[in-house]
């Protein structure tokens, strides 16, 4: 007998399993803990956002839009399998009823479609307008061609037949979206539907989910994976709101434990011709003067995004970006003042840093200030979080012009940076486990469980009786530090037994002694 095929976890996707979800859950009560204290309000945002909102807010030269989105057409079920059926029919030797069935199939998909732009389901723009009626034209002209004889016309329902599934398969059956990649363009697109702005200033937002990314899975890189981000919105662009949020988020790895960290900062510019525009200019002039000596990557930046090329990993690449013209030699003045009010104000705050110059972001809308942290166990890709400053992006998505900074953390490598330095969480047992025996003994540890969960125990009641020895080795897989023992006789005299299981001591204890007993623990 064959074996059955086992269903897995996509590749680039994982389950997270106790006792990992205890150190992920702890990692995330510690940024909802660090971040009110900042006063910053968490927001929730839609898994899938319209595709076009990313390739306008991240760029659509990035790899991100260009090679990494999960994007899909959210279109009617009954369309989408019309579609597929009329793109998939065969052509076999042409006769009346193969003629008549596709002809039943294109109409029935007509009939669908119409229904779809009239109620708006299918966006009835002039694209879609002409695409109908070119199509209902199309079937109009197969079914003239079928009665005037299928023997005689072979030749023209065959080039007609092609030319509809061609049609078909080319139509918009709904709009572009996609699984987030990240998080901020969804952030700004909130701000500015809710009327945000109209909130006292700046806004602060925190989040925390799941991003989608289709890239090569690697270690702490997944297709699936998890951020943690802040970003603040509107109000001055004052280097006090950058250092601050930089301090919150150095208190943050603080209280998750994580070592090793470094914090690095660079001001990239903004977009004026004489600060980064112009630097990007002069840099792509040199990039140019070495391109045979860059791999492919590198070479396809210098047009799409030169700064890319600075955050290049390549080994054979590293001698020749030392010798690249440097941002800070190019900042304007206002730019400059902005950069070095921002480090005094982390000095001040008593945030170690170093300056990066080839720190840039992978993203178009970032401009000033941005920053990274790393930590250890990581390797080679040891980024553990990425932010920066953004004042056009609010406006480039159709708001106001708005102020923005922020940041996201890769908590999947977080969480890996903290296990491989022994930060992970403990093994999940329990605190007590209930061995009873008879149905007044179960009774009594119904009640027992209650009030010791209440109390804020991790407690296990087993739902069949055991013999007391069975219940024991049970209590000690679970990795149980306590026995409740409950008897005819513990129920009896109100004294019941509670055995440490590390190292089988025992000791009598009334309901009351026996809450005060663990909570003095």
């Amino acid at each position: 007998m064959a074996n059955k095929s086992k269903f897995q976890a996509i590749r680039g996707t994982r389950d997270l399993l106790p006792p990992d979800t205890a150190l992920w859950n702890r990692v995330e009560q510690t940024a909802h803990e660090v971040f009110t204290t900042y006063g910053y309000g968490e927001i929730r945002l839609p898994i899938f956002e319209a595709t076009e909102l990313f390739a306008r807010g991240v760029g659509g030269d990035t790899d991100i839009v260009s090679k990494e989105m999960y994007s899909f057409e959210d279109a009617r079920g009954d369309l989408q399998e019309m579609r597929h059926m009329i793109g998939t029919y065969v052509l076999p030797a042409i006769d009346e009823n193969w003629a008549n069935a596709f002809l039943k199939l294109l109409r029935s998909f007509q009939t669908h479609l119409g229904a779809a732009v009239q109620s708006g389901e299918v966006e009835h723009n002039e694209e879609a307008r002409r695409f109908y009626e070119y199509f209902s034209q199309g079937i109009a002209h197969y079914q003239l061609v079928l009665s005037q004889g299928i023997e005689t016309n072979k030749l023209e329902i065959e080039r007609t037949f092609r030319l509809l599934k061609l049609a078909i398969a080319g139509i918009t059956l709904g709009p572009s979206v996609c699984l987030r990649p990240e998080a901020t363009a969804s952030v700004c697109r909130a701000y500015i539907e809710h009327n945000m702005q109209q909130l006292p200033q700046p806004v602060k937002l925190y989040y925390m989910g799941p991003m989608f990314r289709r890239e090569r899975p690697q270690k702490g890189r997944y297709r699936q994976f998890y951020q943690i981000g802040a970003e603040i919105l509107g109000g001055p662009d004052a280097p006090a709101i950058d250092a601050e949020l930089i301090e919150m988020l150095m208190n943050f790895f603080d209280k998750c434990g994580l070592q090793g960290t470094e914090l690095s900062i660079n001001s990239i510019g903004h977009a004026a011709d004489n600060c980064r525009r112009g630097y990007v200019a002069k840099l792509r002039e040199e990039l140019l003067r070495v391109k045979d000596k860059l791999g492919a990557d590198s070479q396809r930046r210098i047009e799409t995004n030169p700064l890319r090329v600075l955050d290049s990993k390549l080994e054979h690449e590293q001698a020749i970006i030392a010798t690249l013209p440097r941002i800070a030699d190019h900042l304007c003045d206002e730019c400059k003042s902005h950069y070095a009010a921002v480090k005094h104000e982390l000095e001040q705050r008593g945030v170690i840093y170093r300056e990066n110059w080839r720190l840039v972001r992978g993203l178009d809308y970032y401009m000033r200030t941005t920053f990274e942290i790393t930590a250890q166990g990581l390797g080679s890709q040891n980024a553990v979080c990425g932010g920066g400053r953004y004042d056009g992006l609010v406006e480039l998505l159709g708001g106001p012009p708005t102020k923005g900074i922020g940041f996201a953390i890769g908590e999947d490598r977080l969480i890996l940076s903290l296990q491989e330095s022994g930060k992970g969480a403990p093994p999940q047992g329990r605190d007590v486990y209930i061995a009873w025996m008879g149905e007044r003994a179960y009774a009594t540890a119904i009640r027992a469980a209650k009030d010791l969960r209440n109390a804020g125990f991790r407690v296990e009641l087993p739902a069949t009786e055991l013999k007391f020895g069975k219940a024991l080795e049970r209590a000690s897989k679970l990795g149980s530090r306590f026995a409740l023992i409950l008897g005819d006789n513990e129920v009896a005299d109100g004294q019941w037994t509670l055995k440490t299981l590390a190292d089988g001591s025992q000791q009598k204890l009334t309901e009351q002694a026996l809450l005060e007993y663990l909570r003095s623990l």
